[in-house]
Formats: C-alpha cells, structure tokens, sequence
C-alpha cells in the first residue's frame, strides 16, 4: 500500500496514536478515509472526462500517420519512377548488335 512495508505503516499507526490519541484517532482515520475517497471519485471523473477526447485525438493521429505514409509512399514512387533511366530510350541499355 503507498510503497510501504508492515512495519512502516505500523511505526506510522504508532506514532499517530501518540500523537492524537485514541479519543481522536478514530476521527481522524474517518476523515482521512472520505479525503482518500473524494480524492478517487474525482480523478474517476477526471479520468472519464480527459479520456474520450484523448482517445479522439489518438484516432486523429493514426489517420495524419496513415495519410502522411500513403503521400511518402506516393513520393517515393514517383522519385523512383523519374531517377530510373528509360530503358527503351538508352541506346547503351539496348543489346549489342554484331
């Protein structure tokens, strides 16, 4: 729990007994308890709000990513298409004649 080992957590219990008391002990574990509590309802509620929309703006980056691959690609081939010779226009590509 909180990275704490049995013995730590129980050092913590001791010294907050000796320090409140057991009149108040109680109380202040319940309170401590609704703060643990209100803190976890509200970062549900934060974690539902933030993350449909950074679900939406992961989609939107997949699609950028795809588009900018498909127009590399594009790219790629139409740099392959104009930096290879033409074949049927080379004379020194065609065969030797004897």
């Amino acid at each position: 729990m909180f990275g704490l080992g049995a013995g730590e957590i129980l050092i913590i219990l001791i010294i907050a007994f000796l320090l409140f008391g057991p009149k108040q002990l109680p109380e202040i574990g319940r309170q401590v308890g609704k703060a643990v509590k209100g803190f976890k309802e509200t970062a549900d509620d934060l974690r539902k709000t933030v993350e449909p929309e950074v679900n939406l703006i992961q989609q939107e980056v997949k699609m950028v990513e795809q588009d900018l691959e498909a127009s590399m690609k594009e790219a790629e081939e139409e740099i392959n298409a104009a930096t290879k010779p033409d074949q049927a226009s080379d004379p020194s590509s065609s065969p030797k004649q004897a």
